[in-house]
This record gives structure tokens, sequence and C-alpha cells, in this order.
């Protein structure tokens, strides 16, 4: 693994360019991030699988890494400041470990609102609740993010709404404060640059709680269409999760949204506390999304 050819190289930073690293850096979040770092100037590598770099702001570094492979991650730690940490991997204790050697001063972790219950049992929750351990026993600075369900989960609908105005949505009686991957990305990045939120976890929402058929008539606005929800029952949705969904993670959506383990219908005022500004209501969201549609 190295640079990219182009990108700055990992060695030789003066202390005042230590590099802020970024893992999933192609995913919802990482990209938000990577882009928030690089457009106040700050030194970003960006790792994800394929090491890709289209898509990057200019002058940040690509590199390729495996969180369930440590030693490919390890010589990405090299000169970095602060480390944004994607959950669930099985090599993230080593990676943390690798970070302490490395010199690395803080971790941000992207955890998960369902974290709080402190379901080990749950799929979903006992993979979050695990990560949220290893980093606070990894003896770095530490904060952990936990968000809402994520706006960008309307893009699951965009095939059926290619073909037609009727759009099938799971859960149609859960109402969740969402947010918008975008804030997620700015409350981390203010956590990744300095110690006012170590030993802290942020708990982070959108604006405003919506069913499903909220979202969909707000997407039908956006997209110039009346666009109708058709909610599943149970039996159809666990059908239809369980086709492209691991059980364990079905029984955990499950135990979210229909058994009410978890409230995610509260609205949080962290990303404003943090960022100084409301985060992005869901039309924003959709507005800025309608070439995927």
């Amino acid at each position: 693994m190295g640079s990219t050819p182009g990108r700055a190289a990992a060695g030789g930073r003066g202390e005042g360019d230590r590099v802020f690293l970024v893992t999933g850096a192609t995913g919802n979040v990482g990209a938000e991030l990577v882009r928030g770092l690089a457009e106040i100037g700050k030194p970003v590598r960006a790792l994800s699988r394929s090491g890709r770099t289209d898509g990057l702001p200019p002058g940040v570094q690509a590199v390729a890494g495996d969180l369930n492979d440590p030693g490919t991650v390890r010589p990405a730690l090299d000169g970095v400041e602060a480390l944004f940490l994607m959950p669930g991997y099985g090599g993230q204790r080593q990676v943390l470990a690798d970070a302490r050697t490395a010199g690395v001063r803080r971790v941000v972790l992207l955890s998960g609102l369902s974290a709080r219950t402190g379901d080990t049992g749950n799929a979903v929750a006992g993979y979050l609740i695990d990560a949220e351990t290893a980093v606070r026993e990894s003896g770095l600075a530490w904060t952990a993010v936990r968000p809402t369900s994520f706006m960008s989960n309307a893009l699951r609908l965009a095939d059926q709404i290619r073909k037609g105005d009727a759009v099938r949505v799971p859960f149609p009686d859960a109402s969740t404060a969402d947010i918008d991957p975008y804030d997620i990305a700015r409350v981390a990045r203010a956590a990744m640059l300095s110690d006012q939120y170590r030993g802290q976890t942020l708990e982070v929402s959108g604006p405003q709680a919506l069913l499903p058929a909220d979202r969909v008539r707000i997407l039908g606005e956006a997209l110039g269409r009346d666009l109708v929800a058709v909610g599943l029952s149970h039996e159809e949705t666990r059908t239809e999760l369980e086709a492209f969904t691991p059980k364990p993670y079905v029984d955990a959506f499950f135990a979210f949204f229909v058994d009410g383990t978890l409230d995610e219908s509260v609205v949080l005022p962290t990303v404003e506390e943090v960022t100084g500004r409301a985060p992005r209501t869901f039309a924003d969201w959709a507005r800025a999304h309608t070439t995927e549609f």
C-alpha cells in the first residue's frame, strides 16, 4: 500500500501539518467528513478498501486499507493527528492499539443511537456497544458520535421511484428524526479538531420526526411528482428485508421499530450546539439528491 501518484506523501510532515485520517472515506458520512476537513485546509488522508481517488477534493491523499486487516491500515496511521473510525470491523482493537503506538491524539468513533440500549444481544446495538467499549479502553482521547437513522437511507427507495409513484415502505408507523450525513460529519469534524469533546458521547438527530409516508411525500415534492407511500405489513417487511439482509439484523430492526426498544423520534439539540447551526431538514436533503432518484 502506498500513496496515490500525485498525492502528498505520508511522511515528512511538520508538527503543525499532522494528518486527519478518515476511514470509510467513500461512505455517506466519511465522504462528507473528507470534504468538510479539506474545505478548511486540513491535510486529509482518505482510507477505503479500494483506495480510489475519484470524487476526492484536490490535495486529499487516498490510501487503501481494510479495517478487518489491521496490517493494511498501519501505514496510514503515520503522522496522524486524529482518526475517524467506522464501527463493526474485526481489526478494530488492533487498529486502535496501532494508532496509539503511532502517536495518534484523538479517535472519533461513528456509533449509533441504539448503543444507548445496552442490548448486546441485539445484532446492531451489540456491534456498536463493542466498538464504543474498544474506543474507551484504547488509551486514546475519544469521542463517540451516535446518530439516528440516516436521511440517505431513502436512497433505497430510488429503484421504486424510478418505476412508478407507489412506494412500498417498511415500518410505516415508525416516526424517526433522521439526520443528514452532512451534519454527522460536521459534528465529527468538530470532535477531531480539538479536545473539547474528549470523553463525550454526542447523540445527534435531524430537526424533525417524520413517518416514512412523510418522507415519500417530501421526496415527491422535490421531484415534482405525486408519490404515495404504501405501508408494508410486518410479514411483508420481514420477507423483503431478509432477501438481502442477514436475519439477526432484521430481528434488530424489528426490535427497534416494532417492539419499540429504540425511540428515534426525539429531536436532539446536539448538532446546533456543536456546529452553531440547525441541522438540515429532510426537504433540504431531498432537494440536494434529486439526481439520484
